[in-house]
């Protein structure tokens, strides 16, 4: 198929108004050789900005991340911000990881920002997520933004933004801002300032790292060998550096995937849940009769963990990880006033938890720019390896702060004679085991999501797993407790729980299951019946 008229007209004005000369190469040899499908595609609409901000493919054209995107995402957030605050003078905090051309939009950003009257913040080179979510509180900022796409493949970028309260948007401000940037339709008409932004000093990382430092109690044990692999992310020397600081000597760091590389040449997908990620710091674990495995993901927002299961290792599932950290918060003691919260994907043993110490405990939608905003939050997670465990200091996800205190319980208990697997007994005990298990169903064509969300909403399955369906809730609905979001769940007369819903940032439908029961081979055995009918039910 040849490139039509109306393409080939759009592709060309497009070409005329991008200043990277990259991307504007790029779209005129796709031009020459004709490449239909892959220009309809670039050009099959603007690259969506929601509560996630952006995130993509990199590239030419306004379905891709780029330059010509970017600059206008910096117009419209810095014309919301002035608009809605009534002033010029906004200061916008900017972050970047290491990823392709990261450091460009960056740039980018803080040239219109400044440009526009505003105040640019850049930090002072990659650093992880949760360092420019700090520095927005921390520095007083009206606005945050952070160049990353987080755990997403190589060919990814994006834009993720916060407001002045250190959490990520919600509605209606993502399309508040969406509608914004549509007001700047060009980038040739935006201004950019060559100068005039200001780069954060290091103190600002001094500063983080005596925030997060003091999650961990000073005189506790230490005795504890780990392995940290970052990912080839920007996470390592931060991690490294907080570990060590809170006295933690014992760390080894996977070498080949210490230092940050945005092709992320030793896995196949740099995201610690997926199979594979974390192969090569189990070997370093192996070798070196290590204790716990720490990985961040590539902007270190994120934490797994993986421990001795007999004579190898298993990796802790989030749902673990998110009852271990919240039981020792508990252990600790926490204010008469706190509240723990987690995302209606999640595990309900935080909630069982909560319950029994006498703890308020809210569940949220899916995502941080929900769990944040709990009113009083003390502790928040989310099954996909994010926990926030002080919230004064970083209100979002944060790997490396949970990392310390995840050490912190392992070394506590290797000093009892005792292991992580052995509190997670002691919690089934007390509270029954809550277990917990997920899978994607990735489409190379999202309307396929569409589709199967439509099937199971007109059609919902009667049982699951050999029991009858006793709610079915569309989520879309909303409710006194929660937004309407894009979702379906289910509860059979056993208590298994099914959610069902597409993914924010990536082209997959997920699927969520838990099962409580007080015999472990008979709860795991619901939980397999269970998965295999929504396997079933979601195929394309």
């Amino acid at each position: 198929m040849s490139v039509d008229a109306d393409l080939r007209s759009r592709v060309e004005a497009w070409i005329a108004d991008d200043p990277d000369p990259v991307t504007r190469q790029e779209l005129s040899t796709l031009l020459r050789e004709d490449a239909a499908d892959e220009l309809a595609d670039r050009f099959s609409g603007l690259l969506e900005f929601g509560t996630a901000g952006l995130r993509g493919a990199l590239g030419g054209g306004p379905h891709r991340m780029n330059r010509v995107v970017v600059i206008r995402a910096a117009a419209g957030l810095t014309a919301y911000l002035q608009e809605s605050l009534g002033r010029a003078d906004v200061t916008v905090v900017i972050g970047y990881d290491a990823r392709h051309n990261s450091d460009v939009f960056a740039r980018d950003t803080a040239a219109v920002v400044t440009a526009a009257g505003g105040r640019a913040l850049v930090l002072p080179r990659p650093l992880p997520t949760p360092v420019l979510a700090f520095a927005i509180r921390h520095l007083g900022a009206d606005a945050g933004v952070m160049v990353t796409a987080s755990h997403n493949p190589p060919q990814d970028n994006g834009y993720k933004v916060y407001l002045g309260d250190g959490s990520q948007i919600v509605p209606p401000a993502d399309a508040q801002i969406a509608a914004s940037i549509d007001r700047f339709p060009l980038a040739a008409g935006i201004p950019l300032a060559q100068d005039g932004w200001e780069t954060v000093s290091d103190d600002l990382v001094e500063d983080y790292l005596d925030a997060v430092c003091r999650v961990v109690t000073p005189e506790g044990p230490r005795a504890l060998r780990i392995v940290h692999t970052a990912l080839h992310g920007v996470g390592s020397s931060i991690a490294l550096d907080a570990l060590r600081r809170s006295g933690f000597g014992e760390v080894v760091s996977v070498a080949e995937q210490a230092e940050p590389d945005p092709d992320f040449p030793t896995v196949a997908f740099p995201n610690p849940e997926e199979p594979g990620a974390i192969d090569r710091a189990l070997e370093t674990a192996r070798r070196h009769d290590a204790d716990l495995v720490i990985a961040n993901d590539p902007d270190a927002d994120r934490c797994a963990a993986a421990i001795r299961d007999g004579a190898d290792w298993r990796m802790l599932r989030g749902d673990e990880v998110g009852a271990l950290l919240g039981h020792h918060l508990l252990r600790g003691g926490v204010p008469d006033d706190a509240v723990f919260a987690n995302s209606i994907v999640s595990s309900r043993l935080l909630a069982a938890m909560s319950l029994a110490a006498g703890v308020e405990h809210h569940e949220t939608l899916t995502g941080f720019k929900w769990i944040s905003r709990v009113p009083g939050l003390t502790y928040g997670y989310e099954e996909a390896l994010g926990y926030c465990v002080d919230p004064a200091s970083v209100r979002d996800k944060d790997g490396v702060s949970a990392a310390l205190l995840l050490a912190e319980l392992a070394a506590t208990q290797r000093a009892a004679g005792r292991s992580l697997t052995d509190v997670l007994d002691d919690l089934a005990a007390a509270h029954g085991w809550h277990l917990s298990d997920s899978f994607s169903v990735r489409v190379d064509d999202l309307a396929v999501i569409g589709t199967i969300m439509s099937r199971l909403r007109s059609d919902p399955p009667k049982t699951l797993g050999g029991q009858p369906v006793s709610r079915f809730d569309d989520l879309a609905e909303g409710s006194a407790a929660l937004p309407p979001t894009d979702g379906l769940r289910w509860f059979t007369a056993d208590d298994t729980r099914v959610i069902v819903r597409p993914s924010g940032t990536e082209p997959k439908l997920k699927v969520y299951l838990e099962a409580i029961g007080a015999d472990r081979a008979e709860t795991t055995a619901r939980l397999a019946a269970t998965r295999a009918d929504l396997e079933s039910l979601t195929r394309p």
